[in-house]
């Protein structure tokens, strides 16, 4: 028992008061009598350093400006080509199925079902051909007009 009571005064916590305190004072500084002298060369090499390193920025951006663009041209040219092909795709079908349906079988098949009859001779008129004589009536035309010009 004598062991344990001797121990613990030894581990008793210290005071936070040991040794002389530390005060502070704030004093103040008037450096308003100081002069600065200018250096005219470290100012000189100052100068020139900031104008390369402004010329060395603009070159990097201009390069990176090209770039990205570049980069950009190209996406829009892929966007471009894919729709190209889109609409090439979509034209072939168009013509096929416009190609379906000019058959002349089919079209006699149904003009059969719907009870039509053949057409007599000089009934037809192809408008794809070349415009007929004018004593026939046209359905529309396209006639040159002559401009004169009076100076």
């Amino acid at each position: 028992m004598a062991a344990a009571q001797s121990v613990t005064p030894m581990m008793r916590r210290k005071t936070s008061w040991t040794g002389t305190p530390e005060i502070y004072f704030s004093r103040p500084i008037d450096n308003s009598r100081l002069v600065k002298v200018e250096n005219q060369q470290k100012s000189r090499e100052m100068k020139q350093f900031g104008v390369a390193l402004a010329c060395l920025f603009l070159l990097v951006m201009t390069f990176a400006w090209q770039h990205f663009r570049a980069i950009e041209y190209g996406y829009k040219i892929e966007a471009l080509r894919v729709q190209r092909d889109g609409l090439t795709e979509i034209n072939r079908a168009l013509r096929l199925e416009e190609a379906s349906l000019r058959d002349p079988e089919r079209i006699d098949t149904l003009a059969r079902r719907l009870g039509l009859q053949s057409p007599q001779a000089g009934q037809v008129m192809h408008m794809d051909t070349a415009v007929p004589d004018s004593s026939t009536p046209v359905m529309a035309s396209v006639t040159p007009v002559s401009v004169i010009s009076a100076r």
